[in-house]
């Protein structure tokens, strides 16, 4: 029996001028003292250049039209829709600089189903 490992989605999001700072602050503090990344938060450069931020569970939250990161702001999301399955685990928002602009998807592990015994 496999099970899938993990999925990632991209959020349809409503990007503002104070998240778009908070994100360049951050990034610009991670390049002075990577130690001055706060618990929670990882940040990395992809092979193309690319500024990657990776935040755990611990330090965002999801509410309904928005995903607040704690010391960077909030994403407001465009959809109405739910961001992750219900039950699912091990969630982590990863944002990418790409040359189109901040990408942010959500990557977690969806609820496991066991159909036992069934006859």
């Amino acid at each position: 029996m496999s099970h899938v490992k993990s999925r990632e989605v991209v959020l349809a999001i409503k990007s503002t001028a104070e998240l778009t700072a908070g994100l360049d602050s951050m990034r610009e503090a991670w390049r002075a003292d990577p130690g001055a990344v706060p618990r929670g938060l990882s940040c990395s450069e992809s092979k193309e250049g690319q500024f990657v931020l990776v935040a755990a569970e611990s330090v965002f939250t999801t509410l309904p039209g928005a995903c607040v990161i704690k010391g960077i702001g909030a994403i407001e999301l465009a959809g109405s829709d739910p961001v992750f399955e219900e039950g699912a685990s091990s969630k982590t928002l990863v944002l990418r600089d790409t040359p189109e602009g901040w990408r942010f998807s959500v990557k977690y592990v969806p609820p496991i189903v066991r159909e036992r015994n069934n006859k």
